[in-house]
């Protein structure tokens, strides 16, 4: 990788297109993901999705880029690009922290800080060119958010109409 010309044009190691394309793929996955989380929540949704995981793409190609530039072992320089990805997720883990809170006994934004996580890693992963594996875990995600949440709402139904359905004494399933 060269130092660059006098424009600041940086030769990369990976093609200029395939970077771009691999960013773009990792925005669509968060897109993906992000969606799910707009229709049903106010939490952090569409536009947060993408930023992470193309940030978590771009993060992991600049490591990559930065290792093959610096070359193993040469003038003793040492780069290691799985502190980048440690970085990542660690940043990643700090802002899906922010989202969760907790009021009195429940909890909220558990769900979307662990979608934030999930974002983080699938750029992670399309920044490798692991692109099946990427895109298979976002489908999944977006399958997991939809289906659990009917599921889970279903069920805080059936519990909300037994707590207010009549006991055996009569009244609102309170004793008497």
């Amino acid at each position: 990788m060269d130092a660059g010309n006098e424009f600041g044009f940086v030769q990369t190691y990976l093609p200029q297109h395939v970077i771009a394309i691999r960013l773009l793929i990792a925005a669509i996955l968060g897109a993906m993901i992000g969606i799910e989380r707009e229709w049903h929540t106010a939490e952090a949704g569409l536009r947060t999705h993408i930023l992470v995981a193309t940030a978590a793409s771009l993060f992991t190609i600049l490591a990559f880029e930065i290792y093959h530039g610096v070359g193993p072992g040469s003038s003793g320089a040492r780069a290691d690009p799985i502190r980048a990805v440690e970085a990542v997720t660690a940043g990643i883990a700090f802002l899906g922290a922010g989202a969760i809170f907790k009021t009195g006994n429940t909890v909220q934004g558990l769900t979307t800080g662990a979608g934030m996580w999930l974002a983080g890693a699938v750029g992670v992963a399309t920044a490798l060119g692991y692109y099946l594996i990427a895109f298979g875990v976002a489908l999944l995600a977006v399958i997991v958010l939809a289906a659990l949440r009917v599921l889970a709402h279903n069920i805080i139904r059936r519990r909300e109409a037994d707590a207010e359905s009549p006991g055996p004494e009569g009244g609102r399933g309170e004793k008497r």
